[in-house]
């Protein structure tokens, strides 16, 4: 029998990328309501790292959520990535105007440990409920990355186990845009949950065969990111932060004509597609506006007819076996 971990609160969680400067600046007042909206629209699941911004992401959620009952939400940070102070800074990519202090990559035991407490003084909270050890995989590190992975699994891994065991956290598992390292993690380690971006979406589902399976087997939870494909899905034309390929865009085309004969707007079936897995916990779009994430929370409720999955997987748009609205 699966052990009971550590369940995320969902179906829609809020994603802190974009609160970080992510492609562009947001000013303060717009960030601190785009919060506020999320927690209007019942969001009690809020995603972070120190990554965003180099800081300033988490700054920005601590502004906020530490008005509100910390009983009340569930926020998760990262680990991996250690700051410190430098006026000459360079840009850290994909984020304009980050806070003046440089990264280094910090997959040990100690890092993590310090890590941890750098998020909370940044948070300005003294409890943080999930830990993932962040992009510990080959989109960031290349061939490098299984050596980075074995010393994460040695040293943070190690570190979030013991800080879940005294209760400090709920649980950790791994942040990253690929399942390999997910895959190893359930054979080296004990996570509770995965915070996995753009490889479960209404586009592409890579997860859907293998990983899935394996954290239904563990009890695993899933946090799905990026469910937008970081725009395609959503009437822009990045797919994976870059320009989307001619297969995709026709892809999203025949999909979006689908949807439209069905009266459904794409971005409501990509949201719910994503929530309607057994092991999916909840799925964090982001979002730079308030009136983003109450649309987002309109278009998490809005009718999407069985008929038009039904097509969707007639057409080949969709794997035959991929759960779908109304079958969960």
């Amino acid at each position: 029998m699966a052990q009971s971990r550590f369940k995320p609160p969902g179906p829609l969680g809020f994603g802190g990328a974009p609160l970080g400067n992510m492609f562009g600046l947001i000013d303060e007042d717009t960030a601190e309501q785009t919060l506020l909206a999320a927690r209007e629209s019942g969001v009690r699941l809020f995603d972070t790292a120190p990554h965003y911004g180099s800081g300033l992401s988490e700054h920005r959620f601590g502004h906020v959520l530490r008005r509100y009952p910390r009983s009340d939400f569930v926020l998760s940070t990262k680990v991996g990535r250690l700051f410190a102070a430098d006026p000459r800074a360079p840009e850290n990519p994909p984020f304009v105007q980050s806070l003046p202090f440089r990264p280094r990559y910090d997959y040990g035991y100690d890092g993590t440990m310090r890590s941890f407490e750098d998020s909370t003084q940044r948070l300005g909270l003294a409890e943080i409920d999930i830990l993932y050890i962040h992009d510990v995989a080959a989109d960031h590190h290349g061939e490098a990355w299984e050596g980075r992975f074995k010393i994460a699994m040695a040293g943070a891994a190690r570190a979030l186990t013991s800080l879940r065991e005294q209760g400090v956290i709920k649980g950790w598992g791994l942040g990253v845009n690929l399942i390999e390292p997910c895959l190893m993690a359930l054979q080296q380690g004990d996570p509770d949950v995965f915070l996995l971006a753009g490889r479960y979406s209404l586009l592409n589902q890579p997860a859907l065969a293998e990983l899935f399976p394996a954290c239904e087997k563990r009890g695993v939870h899933v946090v799905v990111g990026g469910p937008y494909n970081s725009g395609l899905l959503a009437g822009g034309s990045t797919f994976e932060y870059r320009q989307a390929p001619a297969e995709m865009v026709q892809k999203r085309d025949r999909i979006a004509a689908i949807c439209q004969r069905h009266g459904v707007d794409i971005r409501a079936a990509a949201l719910q597609f994503c929530a309607a897995h057994p092991v999916v916990a909840a799925v964090i779009p982001g979002a730079k506006q308030p009136a983003k994430v109450r649309e987002n929370a309109r278009l998490m409720t809005e009718p999407t007819p069985a008929a038009l999955w039904s097509e969707l997987k007639q057409q080949g748009l969709l794997p035959a076996q991929a759960p779908t609205p109304g079958e969960r």
